[in-house]
C-alpha cells in the first residue's frame, strides 16, 4: 500500500471519527498534493512505488537537466579522452618514460569511475548539488596544477589523482538526476547528454594542441582549466534534483548481484571499459609511427574519432527508444567495436587511417550513448539509480586502469607492432558482447522480439 493511500485513509478516519463507510477506489490517484521534502534548496515530492513511477518525460526543467549533464560530460569524459595529446607532449617534448606516462591517464580515468560509488550514494541521499560542486572544484583545481608540472610525479598527482577524483564526484549527480526526469525517452535523454563527452573531447585537445606553440604548455593548460571552470559553473547552476532522498541504505547494494541480469551486465561493462580507451590513447601514435603522419595530423585523427560521436550518441539513443531498446543497441555496438578493432590490423594508408578513425569513433560513441541507458533499464527503483550506477562504475574502474597499460605492454613486447594489442582489444570486445547477451537473456529469456 502506498504512502499517500495511508495518509488519505488517516485523514478520513480523523475527519469522520472512523465511522465513514466510503470505499476508496485504489485505481484513482488521491485528489490532494503529495507530501514534500526539501533537497538542497529544491522541493521534491516523495516518489510513488517504483512500478507506478511516472516522471515528466519532458518540459523545460527536464531538458535543462539534460543540458546540465551535457555540460558536465564535456569536462568529465571530454578531458580524459584528450589524454593522447598530453601523452605525446610528455614523451616527445619532456622526455618522460613511455611506459610510465600512460599511467597518468589510466589513474585519472580509474578514479573517475572508482569514485562513482561514493558520488552515486551521496546523490541518492540528497546531496547531488553539493557532490557535483565539490567534484567540479577538484577537477578544475587539478587542471590548473597540471600547468605547473615539471616531472612525472607532478603530472601524476595533479592530472591523475586530483583531477580524477573530481571527475568521479562530478559525474554521477548529473547522470542520476537526468534518469529521474525521464522514463519513456530516457535512453535518448541520456545519449543526448553523453554528446557532451564528444564536444569536450574535441575542445580540450584542440585547446592544448594548438595553443602550445604560441603561448606554451603551461598557459595552454590554464586556458583549458578556465574553460572547464565556466562549463562546470553552468552545469552546477542548472542542476536540480527531483525525487526525495534515500537517507538510509548501504553504500553498496549487494542484493543487486543476486540478479543475473545485473551481474552479467556488470561483467560486460568491465570488459567493455577494459578495451575501450586503448584506441583513444594509441590511435595518434599508431598514425604517426606506423602510417607516417606528422604529430599535428595524428592529433587530427584523434579529433575525428572523438568528434564523430556527437552525431552517433543521440542517434543511438533515439533508435534505442524508438525501435530496439538500449540493451539491444548496446549489444550491437559492442559487436561493431570488436569488428573495428580487428579491422584496424589491416590499416596501412592515410585514407584507411581516417576511415578507421571515423568508424571507430561512431561505434564507440553510439556504444557510450547507450551504455548508461542500458544500465538504467535494469534499475526499476529511481531512488537506487545512483547507487547501482556507481557500483558498476567502480568495478569498471579497475578495468580502465589496466586497459591502456595492457595495450602498451603488448606493443612494447612485440617491438612496436600493434597487432597483438589490436587482437587483444577485439577479443575483449567480443567477450563483452557475450556477457551483455547473457544479461539480455536473463531478463527476457529467448523472446527476441521484446524491446529491452
Amino acid at each position: 500500500m502506498t504512502l499517500e493511500h495511508d495518509l488519505h485513509r488517516g485523514d478520513l478516519e480523523k475527519g469522520h471519527g472512523g465511522n465513514d463507510t466510503t470505499q476508496e477506489n485504489p485505481t484513482q490517484p488521491p485528489n490532494y498534493p503529495l507530501p514534500e521534502r526539501t533537497i538542497s534548496g529544491a522541493t521534491a515530492p516523495v516518489p510513488p512505488d517504483a512500478d507506478d513511477w511516472d516522471p515528466p518525460d519532458g518540459g523545460l526543467l527536464a531538458w535543462s537537466q539534460v543540458i546540465a549533464a551535457l555540460f558536465m560530460n564535456m569536462v568529465v569524459w571530454g578531458y580524459p579522452a584528450s589524454f593522447g595529446v598530453f601523452q605525446l607532449y610528455y614523451v616527445e617534448t619532456l622526455g618522460l618514460p613511455q611506459t610510465q606516462v600512460p599511467w597518468i591517464g589510466s589513474v585519472q580515468v580509474f578514479l573517475a569511475f572508482a569514485m562513482c560509488t561514493v558520488s552515486g550514494r551521496l546523490t541518492d541521499a540528497g546531496w547531488a548539488k553539493e557532490t557535483a560542486l565539490v567534484g567540479s572544484f577538484f577537477a578544475v583545481f587539478g587542471t590548473f596544477m597540471t600547468s605547473l608540472g615539471r616531472t612525472w610525479w607532478h603530472f601524476f598527482l595533479a592530472q591523475g589523482i586530483c583531477t580524477g577524483i573530481g571527475l568521479g564526484l562530478a559525474f554521477m549527480p548529473c547522470a542520476t538526476v537526468v534518469s529521474t526526469y525521464f522514463k519513456r525517452h530516457r535512453a535518448f535523454a541520456l545519449a543526448l547528454a553523453a554528446t557532451g563527452s564528444s564536444w569536450g573531447s574535441l575542445m580540450f585537445p584542440s585547446i592544448v594542441q594548438y595553443l602550445i606553440p604560441p603561448i606554451g604548455f603551461a598557459w595552454a593548460v590554464r586556458c583549458a582549466a578556465f574553460v572547464a571552470l565556466t562549463i562546470c559553473a553552468v552545469a552546477n547552476l542548472l542542476l536540480k534534483p527531483r525525487i526525495a532522498p534515500r537517507k538510509s541504505g548501504p553504500m553498496i547494494e549487494w542484493e543487486a548481484f543476486r540478479e543475473p541480469a545485473y551481474m552479467f551486465f556488470a561483467l560486460g561493462g568491465v570488459l567493455y571499459l577494459y578495451m575501450l580507451y586503448f584506441a583513444y590513447f594509441y590511435v595518434n601514435s599508431f598514425a604517426r609511427d606506423i602510417i607516417g603522419f606528422s604529430q599535428t595530423d595524428s592529433v587530427t585523427v584523434l579529433l575525428i574519432l572523438n568528434g564523430i560521436g556527437i552525431a552517433a550518441r543521440p542517434l543511438a539513443g533515439y533508435l534505442a527508444d524508438r525501435f530496439f531498446g538500449p540493451i539491444h543497441m548496446f549489444l550491437g555496438m559492442l559487436c561493431a567495436i570488436g569488428i573495428a578493432l580487428f579491422a584496424w590490423i589491416a590499416v596501412t594508408t592515410r585514407t584507411e587511417m581516417y576511415v578507421f578513425g571515423a568508424f571507430y569513433g561512431f561505434v564507440t560513441g553510439a556504444g557510450q550513448g547507450c551504455y548508461v541507458g542500458a544500465l538504467a533499464s535494469l534499475t526499476k527503483d529511481p531512488q537506487k539509480m545512483g547507487t547501482r550506477f556507481g557500483m558498476v562504475s567502480t568495478m569498471t574502474a579497475f578495468a580502465v586502469l589496466a586497459g591502456p597499460p595492457t595495450g602498451g605492454a603488448l606493443i612494447e613486447r612485440m617491438d612496436g607492432s600493434y597487432v597483438g594489442a589490436q587482437v587483444w582489444g577485439g577479443s575483449v570486445a567480443v567477450a563483452a558482447a557475450v556477457s551483455v547477451l547473457g544479461s539480455r537473456l536473463a531478463t527476457t529469456g529467448f523472446k527476441f522480439k521484446v524491446k529491452i
